[in-house]
């Protein structure tokens, strides 16, 4: 039996973490991205383990000040309460602004959409959320939809862990 040769193993994609991440919206898409074959890249604050409110770890593989955009295809923020963390680091926003410039998948669930509206490319966008950042998210000029996945363009959103295996599919999609 020959091994299986995926079409996107070149693709790779970044995942942005910090301390107390929603476990499940962590886990779910990077092994939804691994088994298509895409490179997923963890980046931290530092280079260590960081733990989900549930307590599953996650080590990074490179630091926030490693990060460039044009080495992804994607950028992947989970929610949880990480995002909050995320929000307010420099490099962080910068990529997040550079990966929307250049039309690069750009995901978020739950509260990871804190993120994208801390690095303000929502304006006028179709956006979804967990109903506890709506307002955030209209407040930042995001039409919000109560629906699992919403797609604007290069920005894929989604609502909360019940709506991961959309989310993980129209990952897999975008970076196909």
């Amino acid at each position: 039996m020959g091994q299986k040769v995926s079409k996107i193993a070149s693709k790779r994609c970044l995942v942005l973490v910090h301390d107390i991440f929603e476990d499940s919206e962590l886990l779910y898409p990077v092994i939804r991205m691994q088994e298509e074959g895409i490179e997923v890249v963890i980046a931290g604050e530092e280079k260590r383990t960081y733990l989900g409110k549930h307590g599953y770890p996650s080590k990074s593989a490179i630091t926030f000040k490693e990060m460039e955009a044009g080495e992804f295809d994607g950028v992947f923020i989970p929610g949880g309460f990480s995002p909050d963390k995320l929000r307010r680091v420099p490099e962080v926003l910068k990529l997040v602004q550079e990966m929307d410039q250049a039309e690069k998948m750009i995901a978020f669930i739950c509260h990871g959409g804190w993120v994208p509206i801390s690095a303000k490319i929502l304006k006028g966008r179709a956006a979804t959320g967990t109903v506890a950042i709506k307002d955030d998210l209209e407040n930042a000029g995001a039409i919000w939809k109560d629906e699992p996945v919403v797609i604007d363009g290069n920005l894929i959103s989604s609502r909360t862990p019940k709506d991961l295996p959309p989310f993980g599919k129209a990952i897999v999609e975008a970076l196909t």
